[in-house]
């Protein structure tokens, strides 16, 4: 059975892939015979969906090829589409019976599939670690998987590419599931780097736009940075241990207390420097602070790929790691702080971005960045489980929120601008109803699947003992308070008032059923996500649920504090939710006049939020701009002119010139052989004379 969820999404894209790649030789039961433009308007893929509107107009994308016709959809899009959402499915109900199995049943399972890597000490076994962790993340990534499969059937219907999305879709499925199945390190790194890959494809989708070749080249390097750290920590556990697979490690981590390591003349403590290294791959993954930068220029991608990828699988997949190495966190406290400061202050730079976006997906893209702050909060002060339990309620009300922005987009031709929106719920009520659902979850109102989770992260921050803790407990708080604010923003922005664009206003309409359907599964998630799995995740029953795949030392009492808490923590983030909601009505309802007015009397603060705290602008000057320089010295001084110059330019040239010069002697006539003869019998006895004279 395990090995039909892992492999069951890479099987469905192999034959999505080919399929794309022979397709057009072939037609297909059902299909309809290429044609040109048939008058249904622009396609998804020719959209693009630009982001034109954080700088003042409200231009609407245009295809790929300018105004042209749109292209004929690819051969095979509806078998493609079949193939493939259905093995997600069936892979989604496997991976819930697998979580009552495993999870509820209480059996830990390792799959041995074959011997990878044996070179000297190293040895590395293909295999599949199925355990709680592993089960909790087979149900968010194939349930948010197969509903976003689903969903793309009727979001991406125009696009003429959809067998080469869908079978990315699923390799990307399947790169997670092997990064959550890995049982040890290089394995996990494999399924690490396959995700970036397929993000890399995904977010690069419509690749004759340049900005989305630039969003994914930007994904693709920043990347780069966090998994080098990782990959060094990988090195360093393997030096230290002599094993990368986890049972081992795990076992030699209490012995590596007190040893050192020489790091470029740091003298470090192994245990906190590798946990450090570990933790740098999971900023880049999971977007945390000076590695965000690469998550909101993502949305350039289609919106199924935001919901999935930046919502609820890839990105979350840092926090598995960190959780997923708890033995070894747990030994390393000044590591912990470290991802204490990270956590928090990223769930507060995010959340005051997120106040002044204008653009659908990046308020929901940089709401996700917080979250996933909280998430690393609740990891750094060891709660490891409420760090999960917070992933496993996002990972519903996030991937809606995304969804349910792209049934916005869908219905108001392709607008992103919420400037641009406006009294909505009467043209699409259905997802408005499911975007307030997602919103009252993500901001934490009673009752909802965030509720419980958001609360209890709180709550650990409080209770902790780390250093970092108080600074994480009043992050955390204040940013509760701007995400209630931001979130109620978008919905009156989009939802409520007059509509800003009648014509398109009049002609939006509600999605198709094959997009409602994941909408409503996931809404029932965002409320059903949170009580029901509150005792095994933060209660009583979590040692035993979770058993040996997370660390719960002795020392470490935050699991059992939080219940002790006083009442005015818990109190807190209801009030901040209720204070942050009334504001966005005040603002949004009431006095619409009053953002403006404040935008513009704190003009230089707002621009500040608006661009990002001008990050992309530092890194463009102390990192983009000295590599480019460098490149561009390396190519035209070092390349050109100094190995062409003296290489093929200048001593390989000279020798040809020479020897074209001298082929020239070669005339074939006898009387110019005699002739050359006679010269050189000359200047020899010359020679001979002069020099016998000399003597």
């Amino acid at each position: 059975m395990y090995q039909t969820i892992v492999f069951l999404p890479l099987l469905a894209a192999i034959l999505a892939g080919l399929i794309a790649l022979f397709g057009a030789r072939a037609r297909f039961p059902g299909e309809a015979p290429p044609a040109g433009d048939d008058g249904t308007g622009h396609a998804h893929a020719v959209h693009a969906h630009h982001d034109h509107h954080d700088h003042g107009h409200g231009d609407h994308a245009h295809d790929d090829h300018g105004h042209g016709p749109v292209e004929p959809a690819a051969s095979g899009s509806r078998l493609v589409e079949l193939i493939t959402t259905t093995a997600l499915f069936v892979s989604m109900i496997l991976s819930w019976i697998a979580l009552a199995q495993v999870g509820f049943g209480g059996q830990d399972i390792r799959v041995h599939i074959l011997d990878w890597i044996v070179s000297g000490d190293l040895k590395i076994a293909w295999a599949l670690r199925i355990d709680t962790m592993t089960a909790i993340m087979l149900v968010v990534v194939n349930s948010v998987s197969a509903v976003v499969h689903l969903y793309s059937i009727g979001y991406m219907h125009e696009d003429p590419h959809r067998p080469r999305f869908f079978g990315y879709l699923s390799l990307f499925t399947f790169a997670m599931l092997m990064l959550v199945t890995s049982d040890n390190l290089v394995q996990m790194f494999f399924g690490w780097e396959g995700v970036g890959l397929a993000s890399y494809l995904l977010i690069g989708f419509w690749y004759k736009k340049s900005s989305a070749n630039a969003a994914a080249i930007k994904a693709f390097v920043v990347n780069r940075v966090g998994d080098f750290g990782f990959a060094l920590g990988i090195f360093a556990l393997f030096a230290m241990t002599g094993a990368v697979d986890f049972d081992t490690v795990f076992a030699q981590a209490p012995a590596m207390s007190g040893k050192f390591i020489d790091f470029f003349g740091w003298h470090a403590d192994a245990l906190t420097l590798i946990c450090l290294l570990l933790f740098m791959g999971a900023m880049g993954k999971s977007a945390q602070f000076l590695l965000h930068t690469w998550l909101p220029d993502a949305m350039e991608g289609p919106t199924p790929v935001s919901a999935l990828i930046h919502a609820a699988t890839m990105v979350t997949a840092g926090v598995f790691m960190v959780a997923r190495l708890s033995p070894l966190f747990e030994l390393a406290p000044n590591a912990s702080t470290v991802v204490t400061f990270i956590g928090a202050t990223t769930a507060i730079f995010a959340a005051t971005i997120g106040l002044v976006q204008n653009d659908i997906k990046r308020i929901v893209a940089y709401s996700t960045c917080s979250q996933l702050g909280y998430m690393f909060v609740a990891l750094g002060c060891g709660g490891y489980s409420i760090a999960m339990y917070h992933l496993f309620t996002h990972a519903f009300f996030k991937a809606l929120l995304f969804l349910g922005s792209g049934s916005v987009i869908h219905a108001m031709h392709h607008e992103q601008d919420i400037r641009n929106m406006g009294g909505l719920r009467e043209r699409i009520p259905f997802t408005y109803i499911v975007m307030i659902i997602g919103t009252l979850a993500l901001t934490g109102f009673p009752m909802t699947a965030g509720f419980f989770s958001k609360d209890a992260i709180i709550e650990a921050a409080y209770v902790a003992k780390n250093p970092m803790a108080l600074y994480a407990f009043i992050c955390t708080v204040t940013a509760a308070l701007l995400t209630s604010f931001y979130s109620w923003r978008l919905i009156y922005k989009t939802f409520h008032g007059q509509p800003h664009d009648v014509k398109h206003w009049k002609e939006a309409h509600e999605s198709p059923m094959v997009m409602l359907i994941p909408l409503g599964f996931l809404a029932i998630g965002s409320i059903a996500a949170g009580l029901p799995f509150k005792e095994v995740f933060i209660g009583h029953g979590v040692e035993h649920f979770f058993r040996a795949s997370l660390a719960f030392a002795k020392t470490n009492t935050v699991l059992e504090d939080i219940h002790h808490v006083p009442m005015f923590v818990i109190a807190l983030p209801i009030v901040m939710m209720l204070t942050g909601w009334a504001v966005a009505w005040y603002f949004y309802t009431r006095r619409p006049d009053i953002p403006a007015e404040l935008a513009r009397q704190h003009d230089a603060l707002y621009r500040f939020l608006l661009n990002k705290w001008y990050f992309d602008e530092l890194y463009e000057i102390i990192f983009v701009r000295p590599a480019k320089w460098i490149g561009h010295s390396l190519w035209k001084k070092g390349d050109g002119w100094l190995i062409d110059g003296f290489g093929p330019d200048g001593v390989s040239a000279r020798v040809l010139d020479v020897t074209r010069n001298v082929v020239r002697l070669q005339s074939g006539y006898l009387y110019h052989y005699a002739f050359a003869m006679l010269i050189g019998a000359a200047a020899f006895i010359t020679w001979f004379m002069f020099s016998a004279g000399i003597k």
